[in-house]
């Protein structure tokens, strides 16, 4: 058997839930008798059938679950949650044997499926194309495994490597950078993630709404620090186009879309801030700024991803500098804007001095 070959159609598969199916990983499923895939399904939406659950329903009457290799991108769940178990149902329908990408990390499963199959005597055959299928699921991954959200860095810079004139202007059009395209673009990130993170700064000086309006789709969960609780309630970030999390120095609390979380801030800031996001399973989180919040992310190494845009036709000859980081020399073009994007395994950062601290 090619088992690479009818994993790879489950994985082709599995990319179509994206990202309707978040907080949950994206999987697909293809059923084989002898040579032919007979059956598929993916997980199309959360709360909804998961992928094994979809392909057995699609698979003909006159087809029996015991002549048929089962494929399958993650390890089945063994756990009632929304739905029932998927290795349960499995074992029910008589498969004799199952193909997977690899181990799903979530504590809730993590070797479990695989042990009931087993226990079942089902032949389990495990870590075809895992690389690929880690690499598809690599938030949720991420997310279990370090037990942190998977975050992706962001900040926009002129010709001459500004992020904003100082002091900012009061009309907010003069201190944009990136052009229409970009702006489509990055609101087209935010989502695909289940939160958006800036500091206190960034939020008095510019009154971001941090939604999705360009774009169609969900807006993330709002996340700003602001210690002493210095924003007034009045600001776009307070608004109820999306939940709020406002990691504070003076109180916990929770008043009706907006979640107030105290933090110790003579400890590491972001380390609780880790296991307070960890805790409310946010998975995966736009880090947009200013330059301090995303240098200390930096400086940690506390990044999966960095996308760093640049007007190479604007010069605001002066200004609040971006951080700093070694961009590689290849870009990609969002309309006229250069977009440079890393991820963690590609390049390490060069860190330099940090800007005023705005926790």
């Amino acid at each position: 058997m090619n088992h690479e070959y009818y994993m790879q159609q489950a994985l082709t598969l599995a990319r179509m839930g994206w990202p309707q199916v978040a907080p949950n990983p994206l999987v697909g499923c293809v059923i084989v008798k002898g040579t032919e895939i007979v059956a598929s399904g993916y997980h199309e939406q959360y709360g909804k059938p998961h992928a094994e659950v979809n392909a057995i329903s699609a698979l003909p009457g006159s087809v029996s679950p015991s002549d048929c290799i089962l494929y399958v991108t993650l390890e089945p769940c063994a756990h009632h949650g929304k739905t029932p178990p998927c290795a349960e149902l499995i074992i029910n329908k008589g498969f004799k044997t199952v193909v997977t990408a690899g181990r799903d990390p979530n504590p809730l499963v993590a070797g479990k499926g695989t042990e009931m199959l087993k226990e079942a005597g089902i032949t389990v055959i495990t870590g075809i194309l895992e690389k690929q299928a880690r690499e598809l699921n690599k938030r949720f991954m991420c997310f279990f495994e370090e037990k942190r959200p998977y975050y992706l860095l962001k900040w926009a810079i002129t010709a001459d490597g500004v992020i904003s004139k100082i002091p900012p202007p009061k009309n907010r059009e003069e201190n944009w950078i990136t052009r229409r395209e970009a702006q489509e673009y990055v609101h087209g990130i935010r989502a695909e993630v289940m939160g958006i993170f800036v500091g206190k700064n960034t939020v008095l000086y510019d009154n971001p709404h941090l939604t999705t309006r360009l774009v169609k789709g969900k807006n993330p969960v709002r996340i700003f620090i602001d210690r002493k609780l210095e924003v007034p309630d009045t600001f776009n970030i307070y608004n109820r186009e999306a939940q709020t999390i406002v990691f504070n120095g003076v109180k916990d609390e929770q008043k009706d879309h907006i979640r107030w979380i105290k933090l110790d801030f003579d400890k590491d800031v972001l380390s609780q801030v880790n296991e307070k996001l960890y805790d409310l399973q946010i998975q995966s989180v736009l880090v947009e700024g200013g330059a301090f919040l995303v240098n200390e992310f930096v400086k940690k190494d506390l990044w999966d991803e960095v996308l760093v845009f640049q007007n190479p036709d604007l010069y605001f000859n002066e200004g609040l500098k971006g951080p700093v980081f070694a961009l590689k020399n290849s870009f990609e073009l969002v309309g006229n804007d250069k977009l440079f994007h890393h991820f963690k395994n590609e390049a390490l950062p060069a860190v330099g001095p940090l800007e005023k601290e705005i926790f």
